[in-house]
């Protein structure tokens, strides 16, 4: 008998639990959402972060909180979202710095993106730009790599800093093209930009905010966007494969992403309210206005996409010798 009650029992608390685990992923989200960027207010990965909250708002009927927690390359903020509960009431936008370069870049790091982290969708791409500065003179980028071919050595190439992806992306361009080019760091791309402009170094790869005003200025001259297809912020610029210097695709990008062992009805969800609104006319500009332009992706693409990003920037590091301990 004493069996007998046991197992009708263990049957009624199995019945009961998952009933309320079903209950609670159809009644998702009951409560407001916290989206943590592991980066300072106002930089593009956090505005893009406050859109992606707005338009998840607007379709969910629920509160979207953006929590910075800043620092270590984005690691503080990715470690706060791995620990968190995987219920979706935690998820994290990130960009391909925290999600696909670190892992190479980083002699230690905390976390296995794929092992931790269940992506949701990318949400943005922010193409690179290469730019010559005034004192060089070519005008196409077919002109700048035969320059360069013509003077191994002797002209250097500016970044952001050690490890960023703008200093990857021109690793990349250098593997491609056999390019011998010296590179020179600075801490952060202002910096970079005005002595491009001073012709201390001759050429960079960055983004459209730090690189289009001064072009459009005439300070600096943009010769192609490491991209497959042309931006709606420089529709004038070539691709790559359009100026004759290969079919690099190196744009740095913006993505959603949760806990792993997140419900699959959970991830769906948020996927489908992003895809309900997130092409919208007010998010199109807002991004155009960063140089970014609107991406969505499934969960299974962006899982697929990271898979291939953390090989390319693997290939990135180690052509550029950049660690940090």
């Amino acid at each position: 008998m004493g069996k007998m009650v046991a197992v009708v029992l263990a049957g009624f608390v199995y019945a009961v639990t998952g009933i309320t685990a079903a209950s609670a992923a159809d009644a998702y989200p009951s409560k407001p959402i916290r989206i943590v960027v592991g980066f300072p207010a106002g930089q593009a990965t956090d505005i893009i972060a406050r859109l992606v909250a707005k338009k998840l708002q607007e379709s969910l009927k629920q509160s979207i909180i953006v929590e910075n927690k800043p620092g270590a390359g984005g690691i503080i903020g990715t470690m706060e979202v791995i620990r968190a509960t995987p219920d979706g009431y935690t998820l994290l936008v990130s960009s391909s710095g925290p999600l696909a370069i670190n892992p190479s870049l980083y002699a230690k790091i905390p976390y296995d993106v794929m092992r931790d982290l269940q992506p949701i969708s990318e949400v943005a791409e922010v193409p690179l730009f290469l730019a010559v500065g005034p004192k060089l003179p070519v005008k196409t980028a077919k002109e700048f790599v035969e320059k360069v071919h013509a003077t191994p050595g002797k002209l250097d190439y500016a970044s952001a800093g050690n490890g960023v992806t703008s200093h990857l992306a021109m690793e990349l361009l250098k593997h491609e093209l056999n390019l011998d080019l010296q590179h020179i760091p600075y801490k952060g791309s202002p910096a970079a930009v005005v002595d491009l402009i001073g012709g201390q170094t001759s050429v960079m790869v960055d983004t459209g905010p730090a690189l289009l005003p001064s072009a459009e200025n005439g300070k600096l001259r943009i010769l192609a966007v490491l991209s497959d297809k042309r931006v709606a912020a420089a529709p004038d610029v070539p691709t790559g494969k359009e100026a004759g210097i290969g079919e690099l695709n190196a744009p740095a990008w913006v993505g959603l992403v949760a806990p792993k062992g997140t419900p699959d009805e959970i991830i769906q969800t948020l996927y489908k309210a992003l895809d309900s609104n997130w092409r919208d006319e007010d998010v199109k500009q807002a991004l155009n206005g960063l140089g970014s332009q609107v991406v969505l992706s499934t969960p299974a693409e962006f899982t697929t996409y990271i898979q291939q990003e953390i090989k390319k920037w693997h290939i990135a590091v180690e052509l550029s010798g950049a660690k940090v301990d």
